[in-house]
């Protein structure tokens, strides 16, 4: 008798992301004295379906320069940190600027965020964009997003703009949208 071929159930691991690839919080400021912009500092906390923080994710960042160019000396654009007990971690920016794509449109100034974390079986990736930016109602990118579900990708003002916080929720009701890439 033939049996019938299900899937196996796939497995995660970690989590182990503080041995090594988030051992220093180097990563989390990519900004130098000399480099030009509008410094910020970026909070990302990061929520499970109830709201609880999740303490051992591991984010990565990669934005533009605040000409809207990406990997321009001096400045990376990459970041990495490992969220903390609160489930948050905050790095050290500037604003982006906008980016032009393949169209020959311009995207919003925004930063793509990956995203690390046990019980996923892969990466999670989404973007920030800043709230009350004119260019928002023409970005490409978050013109894919529901009306209703735009605002879950804006990073909010605290701190007279100095700090800028956005909360990746990973489910439920007002989950953070995320991209399939």
């Amino acid at each position: 008798m033939d049996a019938p071929h299900i899937a196996t159930p796939s497995q995660t691991v970690g989590p182990f992301f503080q041995v090594g690839l988030a051992a220093t919080d180097a990563l989390g400021s990519l900004v130098g004295p000399d480099l030009p912009g509008v410094r910020l500092q970026l909070r990302l906390r990061v929520v499970d379906g109830d709201g609880a923080p999740v303490p051992d994710c591991l984010i990565e960042t990669y934005q533009a320069d605040a000409n809207g160019n990406y990997g321009q000396a001096p400045f990376s654009g990459f970041g990495r940190l490992a969220t903390n007990q609160d489930g948050s971690c905050t790095f050290e920016t500037i604003r982006p600027g906008p980016v032009a794509d393949r169209q020959g449109g311009v995207q919003a100034p925004h930063v793509n965020v990956c995203l690390f974390a046990r019980g996923l079986l892969r990466q999670l990736y989404t973007r920030i964009y800043f709230a009350g930016d004119a260019a928002l109602e023409h970005d490409p990118v978050l013109a894919l997003i529901a009306d209703d579900r735009r605002p879950l990708l804006l990073a909010s003002p605290i701190d007279g703009g100095r700090v800028w916080e956005f909360v990746i929720r990973l489910q439920g009701e007002r989950e953070t949208p995320f991209f399939d890439l």
